[in-house]
């Protein structure tokens, strides 16, 4: 009997039983807990059928008690499968307070949380046994299944737009208030964030451009932005480019120092390059950037690593440079642009899954060159699968100096040293250009107005995942020459 026993699902029907008594007691109850507490994580049907009765009557503000709770069961048909009015009235005298409702509630939702873990346990042994399936996709759903547990993302049902209408107003009201703040997180860009309000929870926004014109570029100026001002943690998967010249660049652009006289050792103590330098490795030894160079990533080996680097660290943004470089699931299709919806749609996935941004750049064909001035437009995109259709945001960077179609000696000063970022979607707001300054000095993108950056505050260092490097110095390792 007590092997018996041992299977059963984790459940605990006394605190089940407590808190829809607590709520016989007091109905103010429910509002404490109707965010946490949900119909399904109820173990004994008759307690989830009890529970979502009580949630109908309060949501059309009727009295909960046990004439109106047993008269809409008996009206749904359902008065007899609890056990009768009888069954009510001995939950009702289950508890004396409600002052407890909240700890019954956790208790109610670990347990439920515990069934769905097995439930999640059973299918991964399901997977084990499938030696037909790609391994990379095995894994992938595996860890799916216990990242929605641990997460409470779990969703069986569609849910009904009251639930999601109930904070809308005090939502509406801050807003309101808050007109003045970015709802999301700051590029640094005073311009781009006037449009966008900031990058924005699950929006996958595309920075495209033509080889050479700077995407990176900007991309770490976002980076340092984010990091080192907002002091959001940063994950950047460069496909492209080593880390150790990311981090060059990172360091050149926050320094101000010429990034050609850093790679060729011809810095020089005249020019304040070295304490400069100093100054900059104090900053970003302390900011929360992950770098991940594997040279080649698909898909679910990102949200993989993702989902890891959430878990340990925070995430708040994700940078992928670059989109084309990407690969689709193991078994490859034939077709590269389908590949490449597979991955737009995967990377506004894993946007929703994590609710973070991510920025992801793309490189653009020649036919952008055809046209003079060569201004990208969305009719570029449309050759490279869905990215244009999964896209909150698509931004078209553009400098004239690396316009082919225009040779150095016909630019003004002021086009050699200017760029444009063309914001030409935007799901939930306006488009528009923005213009920038270019330093290819300092191989950097700033607000023309002010043409720098502001000095960013100090951050606390957090340590690098796996597969993940921190570019800050451990505390107390002074960098090399120093």
């Amino acid at each position: 009997m007590s092997n018996e026993l041992r299977k059963l699902p984790p459940h605990n029907l006394e605190a089940e039983e407590s808190l829809l008594g607590c709520i016989f007691i007091d109905q103010e109850s429910l509002a404490k807990v109707l965010d946490s507490v949900r119909g399904e994580d109820f173990y004994k049907e008759s307690h989830r059928i009890l529970y979502e009765s009580m949630l109908e009557l309060f949501e059309r503000h009727e009295p909960i008690d046990v004439l109106t709770v047993g008269n809409r069961l008996e009206e749904k048909k359902m008065l007899e499968r609890i056990g009768g009015r009888t069954a009510i009235v001995e939950i009702t005298n289950r508890v004396s307070t409600s002052a407890h409702v909240a700890n019954y509630a956790k208790i109610i939702q670990k347990k439920a949380t515990l069934r769905r873990l097995l439930q999640a346990a059973s299918r991964i042994t399901e997977l084990g046994y499938n030696e037909n399936d790609e391994i990379d996709g095995i894994i992938d759903e595996a860890e799916r299944k216990l990242f929605d547990v641990s997460s409470n993302f779990i969703q069986k049902s569609f849910t009904p737009i009251r639930s999601i209408l109930t904070d809308a107003f005090d939502r509406i009201d801050q807003l309101h208030r808050d007109r003045g703040k970015l709802r999301g997180i700051p590029t640094g860009f005073t311009g781009l964030d006037n449009l966008l309000a900031g990058l924005q929870k699950s929006d996958l926004v595309i920075l495209a451009a033509r080889p050479s014109v700077g995407k990176t570029s900007l991309a770490l100026d976002i980076v340092r932005s984010v990091a080192l001002r907002a002091k959001e943690p940063v994950g950047f998967f460069s496909l492209e480019m080593a880390k150790e010249q990311l981090v060059d660049r990172l360091i050149c652009a926050e320094a101000h120092v010429d990034l050609w006289k850093l790679r060729t050792g011809r810095l020089s103590d005249k020019d304040d390059d070295f304490p400069r330098i100093g100054d900059a490795l104090a900053k970003l030894s302390d900011a929360p950037i992950y770098i991940d160079d594997s040279p080649s990533a698909n898909i679910m080996t990102i949200r993989a690593k993702a989902r890891r680097l959430k878990a340990e660290h925070g995430l708040s943004l994700i940078v992928i440079d670059y989109l084309q470089l990407m690969e689709g699931r193991t078994n490859k299709s034939d077709n590269r642009v389908n590949e490449v919806a597979e991955i737009s749609r995967g990377l506004k996935q894993i946007g929703r899954e994590l609710q973070i941004p991510v920025l992801a750049l793309a490189q653009l064909s020649r036919a952008v060159e055809l046209s003079k001035p060569a201004i990208p437009k969305l009719s570029h995109l449309r050759e490279s699968g869905s990215i244009e259709q999964d896209a909150d945001v698509v931004l078209f960077l553009y400098r004239k100096a690396a316009d082919r179609n225009y040779s150095l000696e016909e630019l003004t000063p002021e086009e050699k040293s200017s760029g444009e970022l063309h914001v030409a979607k935007h799901r939930n707001g306006p488009t528009g250009m923005v213009k920038l300054f270019w330093d290819p000095q300092f191989a950097s993108f700033r607000n023309l107005d002010t043409r720098h950056i502001g000095p960013p505050p100090q951050t606390q260092a957090l340590n690098s995942g796996p597969n993940l490097v921190n570019i800050g110095l451990p505390p107390g390792v002074p960098p090399k020459g120093a």
